[in-house]
């Protein structure tokens, strides 16, 4: 089986093994430095800003289109957080509900050019990666609004507690061991292939070990990071949505074929609306957890940051041609992409460096979607 076969047959089994070469490298060039506990919790939360704004941008790219603005927006509603809490004085609840309505309300304003008035995807984005950076700045006039307070910045710079870690992987993983069982249920209920009890043994297994491994680590230093716990909940919610909702199902088949699904009597606009309303609320989420990590609302926050997203979900199975992806492909992407960030940061590398070899994984993720589409249609 040639290695194109392998990657597409064990995607995900190929990402853990390709983040494990990442970190053995940059372990052993940093005199074992990279793997400590402590760079272990800092990689994690730098994952996990890029890993939400991932998971918004996979259901774009599976609905088959894409998304240039979400580093601006990000930096616009996460300016407009810090102007809440800081300027006008609001307490962390009202800040947070404001700033994610106004995300859905900005991802509809997006979503209704695109899906009713037919302006290609990349247009309307590209003028809001314009428009946002340029509104932020007007609001700022330029300037890093601080201090945020203390509640407001446990949401980037928190820990949960050790025992707290270990209940939420339990919790995880039977959650993840019940989904698998389902499943099997299902396919089984409906006459169905079968993968093989000792295929579905080894995930759960090598999750398990993966999972709690991981909390293990994160506790050596002060726990799980915050972020990590927002992200993980993420993660099992938009997992849902795409595997076992309407939407989801919706998502998936208008990105494989419009014009099929359009025949079908489904309402195509109204969920390329949804999907750019939730690339909003990911944004706003994500634009929350970068004020909160840098404790104050810096308006050059967000820079590039829809780069990071594009290429850790082509990193981690989308397809250009949409109607192919998930969210734990678009979060192994996001890991990837930060282990590669924190590695060459530690090492000193330059900026213009880092972008070049970012550009490159980019442009090598797109090639292999390529050459898997050729194969197929071969």
């Amino acid at each position: 089986m040639s290695i194109k076969a392998l990657f597409n047959k064990y995607k995900m089994l190929s990402l853990l093994i390709a983040t494990l070469i990442i970190w053995i490298f940059f372990h052993l060039l940093t005199e074992g430095h990279y793997l400590q506990p402590r760079n272990i919790a800092n990689l994690f939360r730098q994952m996990a800003i890029t890993g939400v704004l991932a998971s918004g941008m996979m259901f774009v790219i599976i609905n088959g289109e894409i998304d240039l603005s979400v580093g601006s927006l990000l930096g616009l509603l996460g300016g407009v957080g810090a102007i809440l809490n800081v300027w006008l004085q609001l307490s962390l609840a009202p800040t947070i509900a404001i700033v994610i309505v106004l995300g859905i309300l900005i991802g509809a304003f997006n979503g209704y050019w695109i899906a009713y008035r037919r302006i290609p995807s990349f247009i309307v984005t590209l003028s809001g990666y314009l428009a946002f950076r340029g509104i932020v700045l007007g609001l700022t006039k330029g300037q890093t609004i601080a201090p945020i307070d203390d509640s407001f910045s446990y949401l980037g710079n928190g820990y949960i507690p050790s025992i707290g870690g270990y209940i939420i992987a339990t919790i995880l993983i039977i959650a993840y061991i019940f989904s698998i069982y389902a499943e099997r249920s299902n396919r089984i209920k409906y006459k169905l292939p079968v993968a093989p009890f000792r295929n579905d043994a080894l995930k759960a297994i090598g999750t398990t070990i993966i999972v709690f491994g991981l909390i293990a680590i994160f506790n050596l230093q002060s726990g799980m990071p915050f972020p990590v716990l927002i992200l993980l909940i993420l993660l099992v919610g938009l997992t849902f949505i795409a595997n076992k909702t309407i939407l989801g199902r919706r998502i998936y088949s208008i990105g494989g074929n419009k014009e099929a699904t359009k025949m079908s009597g489904i309402n195509v606009d109204r969920f390329k609306l949804y999907v750019f309303m939730i690339m909003g609320a990911m944004a706003a989420i994500a634009g929350l957890l970068t004020t909160a990590r840098l404790g104050s609302g810096d308006p050059s926050a967000g820079n590039m940051g829809e780069l990071d997203a594009i290429a850790s979900c082509f990193i981690g199975g989308a397809s250009m041609r949409g109607g192919v992806g998930t969210i734990s492909g678009a979060l192994m992407g996001a890991l990837i992409m930060a282990s590669l960030d924190n590695g060459m940061s530690m090492m000193g590398i330059d900026t213009f460096w880092q972008m070049i070899v970012k550009g490159s994984v980019l442009l090598i993720a797109v090639w292999i979607d390529v050459l898997s589409s050729n194969k197929k249609e071969a």
